[in-house]
């Protein structure tokens, strides 16, 4: 018998029903083993020597492996084809290893890229040995992400600064922290534009101020409504204007690339407003199920047999005319050799008829018309520019036709559809025709700050930083979520949290390259280095952790009245620059403070004076907590009152409480009172993620329950803090720990 280990188990199953008699098909469930969570699980004087243990909830899920090899005769380690994969297929064989259960059998390493039976057999007729190179790039990403975890989160906790400081997760946060203060510091510019209504032969257009008194008219030309003023008086509306210029030329627009990883977040986020970690979690399940190949990549090169099939349907259904020659070639922008070599594509194309719905459906939709029109001819276009003299003025329009689909007969991206929106349809035009001039329009603008970072901007600026890699956007997204560094607002734009602020002014004052860009895209290149075999393990580890670690020893010393001058200055602007920093009540200096319930601002004549002001994650929002102003509660009407309580704000009819831990005594009117108390009615029906295969019983998710969202299945039910996939359902439900009641 052969015994084949994947990853997850809706994997197995698909895997095992293309084999048939004579193979087991098994899940590890992700990883089986990790270091030891405590402090010295890594011998920095001897090797970095790891000290690994089971994960809570494997042991199990190893016994089932162990049993099902003693009636195999050979084992293919089939995990996932990048980095973790191969670490998994490493922890395996080396656990197995150790407990004397491989004699005899033949172990294999195997991957493939996408879930369908010819590809798998393609695989097991290929196998290989783990690679050692990928493995010991894992470790070296591991362990340096631990010594920085170990070394730096205990001096966060120990002085109220935050949570932990991850690798990658601080150099996003920072990210997000330094476009806030671009934001704040950001002073706008007044500039006008000047707009002719024009008429000919029935049809309007309008046309822009180029040129007024011979001198040209750029974006920032007409500074004030003076200006503006002058042009008008002189050029004096209803008015004729002629022809002076047209310039006619064809252009063409190409095709975007196939999906990366990175790609696909970004216009999931645009098109369908998925969260990275959606895009992941539905990527997932539509991989595993054998309808797209491996979706974590940074290649967008297609197989042969791919393009071919592309072609082939592309012929078919919309002609020869929209096939180009020769395929359409993308050439990856990738360092990293050893990750997946294909872009995410679905695995058929012929057959477009598919039994998917909700999220998989409109994620395999936007994969599969994406992968059809970069096989397509170009789109093209006829544009025309035309000049208008008027008196001493000169005014421009640009006009452009779209005369060949090509591939936007398929696909559309957002900037393509932008573009067509506002294009200007022009009439016939010719040298010297007279134009109606029916009206000018001014206008008054101001120059924008630069705009907030959304999950889909920010893994497009990590990436171009080279900062992260395709199996990590999606977790360092919800990580710097989770820990409340950030918080998105309506439109999906991430605002540092006051939390955030006070890590990155920590960090960049006392370990600045821990949020240097260019000291982590350097990390990631040496990890891709160590994967391809161009540095050792050992050294790359040293190169790392022995500057860091001198760093972490100097600061453990730092006088904690000397990190708040740091942050103080840091976050001066930030928290002082509207309203000063003096003490209303003594005259003071305000500054920040840090307790373990968070920062908040106190004066520094403390405790002569004791005025606070409690610190909200909007700058805007701040709550003067001192004794004499502290307000306790707000009559809003209609028996509604809005209350501060133990465990923050909430509102009440004297029947039902509600949160409201989003408003203040500012911000709460009566209309959101009572919003919040009805959707607090509101029936929470459960979402089944699955079935678990070992009670064939469903798996429910609850978004709310006594205790927040819980899992329940089979009358077990598991907290969780949001809707897992489900083999992290399975896991968690599989593996709780249950008490037995004493009779």
């Amino acid at each position: 018998m052969n015994l084949l280990i994947v990853e997850s188990p809706s994997k197995a199953k698909t895997i095992e029903k293309y084999l048939g008699n004579g193979w087991r098909v098994i899940a590890s469930i992700g990883h089986v083993r990790d270091l030891v969570p405590e402090s010295g699980s890594v011998d920095t004087e001897h090797d970095f020597n790891p000290k690994w243990q089971i994960m809570p909830g494997k042991e199990k899920q190893l016994k089932l492996i162990i049993d099902e090899l003693k009636k195999a005769d050979n084992i293919y380690l089939a995990s996932d084809p990048d980095r973790e994969g191969e670490a998994i297929a490493w922890h395996i064989n080396d656990i197995l290893n150790a407990r004397n259960v491989l004699k005899g059998k033949n172990v294999y390493r195997v991957a493939f890229h996408e879930i369908t039976k010819n590809a798998i057999i393609e695989a097991l007729k290929n196998p290989r040995e783990i690679d050692n190179n990928l493995v010991d790039a894992y470790m070296v990403r591991r362990i340096l992400d631990y010594l920085i975890g170990f070394g730096i989160s205990p001096l966060l906790w120990k002085r109220n600064l935050g949570k932990s400081a991850g690798r990658v997760q601080s150099v996003a946060v920072r990210l997000v922290v330094d476009r806030e203060k671009e934001i704040e510091s950001f002073k706008p510019v007044e500039f006008w534009s000047v707009t002719a209504n024009c008429y000919f032969n029935k049809i309007n257009f309008d046309a822009n101020l180029t040129k007024f008194d011979g001198k040209k008219i750029d974006k920032m030309t007409l500074e004030n409504e003076s200006m503006v003023k002058k042009i008008v008086s002189e050029i004096q509306t209803p008015t004729t204007g002629k022809i002076s210029n047209i310039e006619k030329k064809k252009t063409q627009r190409h095709a975007a690339a196939p999906f990366t990883t990175s790609t696909l977040q970004q216009e999931a986020a645009r098109k369908l407003h998925f969260s990275s970690k959606r895009t992941m979690m539905t990527a997932q399940k539509l991989y595993e199920s054998g309808f797209i190949t491996y979706m974590r990549t940074d290649a967008t090169n297609l197989s042969v047999e791919a393009v071919n099939e592309i072609r082939e349907y592309i012929s078919k259904e919309y002609s020869d005319k929209f096939l180009p020659k020769q395929p359409n070639v993308y050439v990856t922008k990738s360092k990293n050799a050893q990750e997946a070599h294909e872009a995410i594509r679905p695995t058929h194309f012929l057959n477009t008829k598919v039994d998917l719905s909700g999220d998989e459906l409109k994620l395999y939709d936007l994969i599969w018309k994406r992968t059809v029109a970069c096989q397509m001819c170009n789109a093209e276009f006829d544009s025309v520019s035309v000049d208008i003299n008027v008196k001493n003025s000169v005014f421009h329009c640009v006009g452009t036709t779209r005369t060949f689909d090509g591939f936007m007969k398929v696909y559309i991206e957002d900037n393509d559809d932008e573009n067509e929106n506002n294009d200007t349809k022009l009439p016939e035009l010719n040298i010297n025709d007279e134009i109606e001039i029916k009206s000018l329009k001014t206008e008054q603008h101001f120059t924008q700050p630069p705009a907030r970072f959304t999950e889909a901007s920010l893994v497009k600026k990590l990436e171009e930083l080279g900062i992260g890699r395709p199996s990590t956007y999606a977790t360092i997204m919800s990580t710097i979520v989770d820990r409340k560094y950030v918080e998105q607002d309506k439109q999906h734009r991430f605002h540092p949290t006051i939390s955030g602020w006070v890590l990155i002014s920590y960090l960049s004052n006392y370990f600045k390259d821990l949020v240097d860009v260019n000291f982590t895209a350097k990390t990631e290149d040496t990890l891709d280095e160590v994967s391809n075999g161009i540095k050792d393990k050992l050294s790359s580890l040293k190169s790392f952790w022995n500057p860091t670690k001198e760093i972490i020893n100097s600061v453990k010393d730092v006088k904690i009245t000397d990190i708040i001058d740091a942050i103080n200055k840091y976050m001066y602007d930030h928290l002082f620059k509207k309203n000063g920093n003096k003490c209303p009540k003594c005259g003071g200096n305000l500054g920040i403070k840090l307790s373990k319930y968070g920062p908040f601002i106190g004066c520094d004549n403390y405790p002569k004076c004791n005025y606070t002001i409690k610190l909200s994650d909007k700058p805007d929002d701040i709550i003067d907590d001192s004794n004499e102003n502290k307000q306790k509660e707000k009559d809003l009407g209609e028996g509604i009152i809005f209350k501060i309580g133990k465990f923050g704000p909430y509102v009440t009819d004297g029947q039902k409480n509600a949160s409201a831990k989003k408003y203040n005594f500012d911000t709460i009117t009566l209309e959101i009172a009572k919003e919040l108390l009805n959707s607090d009615k509101k029936k929470i029906e459960p979402v089944m993620i699955g079935i678990n295969p070992k009670t064939n019983k469903p798996i429910y998710y609850y978004s709310a329950g006594k205790y927040g969202p819980y899992l329940s299945s089979n009358s077990v039910n598991v907290s969780v803090k949001e809707q897992p996939s489900l083999d992290a359902a399975i896991d968690l439900i599989n593996n709780k720990k249950t008490i037995k009641k004493v009779k």
